[in-house]
């Protein structure tokens, strides 16, 4: 049985007769979660810092009330199809263990002609979305780029083309000397529709010297999504969290997304993402954490869902990273979308993620009732195709 209105009316007067017996800074989150308000700073960092087993209780009851204030009771999900057109890249950025440098014989760039090999299998699926994203591979110029775009959009042209990262668009920027909105002009013209927020990692200059030397840098990756989301592009945000970073740098990556959103409305949602460490040489060398511990990805989806109340809407979560299971639950402590049908993933994959690349309509649809919640598929940006009965 769906949970009912009545159902969150009891979570609200259980929650306020409890938020005076509570850490006051843990009150003042419940507070605001039943008016709809977001946290601030020092609020959500004693969320991932200080919170008590208990008080993590009635905040996961919080984040749940928020999360049905901003979306209701319905949890999302697109039907789309990863690309991963090349894993050859020269950033060595060291928490990934898909790519390879151009001189390794396991690197590959894929013909156009085998990504309209993709879109067709994609299109059998019934995929509402395409995502493309690869390495930065110094073989290839904006015309790949051009061309692989128009293949999709020729061989699926109502197909949303969701894809290259900011820190793509630099590159081709760099390999054009284009500027970002030239870049970005080229490739809408040529059938990208979005991009996604990746290469944000944490924003933090002084985590990401760490995590991937040869990446953007904070105000690079601002500067491009603003410029995107000025031309009326959207984008994801994304947190990628579990490596060497501490609370204190989660806070400062929310806060640069939350004053993003709140001067472009740009973002179509934020992805969490944690750190899969198995393959990794971060982690081989002992320079990071093993991942997230399943308690802090809790916090850090509770967290996001009260500091970004009624500013960002839809809060994400992979499957693919956290395990069908995890992820589930945290569909009752905030979160409200559970990504893709992906068909085919490479990135976590190679750092040793142990889930399907695939699951189906009907698997998001039962893992989504489960919780009591109502399952719906998406659009890219969000509009809703097909409500699975309440």
């Amino acid at each position: 049985m769906h949970v009912r209105r009545e159902h969150y009316d009891e979570i609200a007067k259980f929650l306020d007769s409890v938020s005076r017996h509570v850490d006051s800074g843990v009150a003042s989150c419940i507070e605001k979660s039943l008016s709809g308000k977001p946290i601030d700073d020092a609020e959500c960092l004693l969320i991932l810092k200080e919170s008590r087993p208990l008080e993590l209780r009635m905040l996961e009851l919080a984040a749940d009330y928020a999360c049905w204030l901003n979306c209701d009771n319905i949890v999302t999900f697109v039907s789309n199809r990863n690309i991963n057109f090349t894993n050859i890249c020269v950033l060595k950025c060291r928490f990934c263990a898909f790519s390879v440098p151009p001189s390794s014989p396991r690197g590959y760039v894929l013909p156009i002609s085998s990504v309209r090999e993709k879109v067709r299998e994609a299109l059998s699926f019934g995929v509402t979305e395409i995502c493309v994203q690869g390495g930065i591979n110094p073989s290839l110029d904006l015309d790949y780029y051009v061309k692989m775009l128009r293949a999709i959009k020729e061989e699926a042209p109502h197909v949303h083309v969701h894809g290259l990262s900011p820190q793509e668009i630099h590159y081709i920027s760099m390999k054009t000397g284009l500027s970002y909105r030239e870049v970005l002009s080229i490739l809408r013209e040529a059938g990208l529709d979005s991009i996604p927020g990746t290469a944000a990692e944490i924003l933090d200059d002084d985590v990401r010297r760490n995590l991937c030397p040869g990446k953007i840098g904070v105000q690079t990756w601002i500067e491009i999504i603003k410029t995107a989301h000025s031309m009326g592009i959207r984008s994801s945000a994304t947190i990628m969290y579990g490596h060497v970073e501490r609370p204190e740098h989660v806070v400062r990556h929310f806060r640069i997304i939350r004053d993003i959103q709140r001067e472009t409305r740009g973002f179509t949602e934020f992805v969490l993402l944690p750190f899969v460490h198995y393959r990794t040489n971060m982690y081989r060398y002992g320079d990071s954490r093993p991942g997230s511990t399943g308690m802090y990805d809790i916090k850090i989806c509770i967290a996001a869902r009260l500091y970004f109340s009624g500013i960002i809407r839809n809060i994400q979560v992979s499957w693919v990273k956290l395990g069908r299971k995890l992820a589930q639950y945290l569909l009752t402590c905030g979160a409200n979308d559970l990504g893709g049908t992906l068909i085919e993933e490479n990135i976590s994959h190679a750092a040793g993620a142990s889930e399907t690349t695939l699951l189906t309509r009907r698997d998001i649809v039962e893992l989504v009732r489960d919780t009591g919640k109502v399952p719906a598929e998406r659009t890219t940006l969000y509009k809703i195709v097909r409500v699975y009965g309440r």
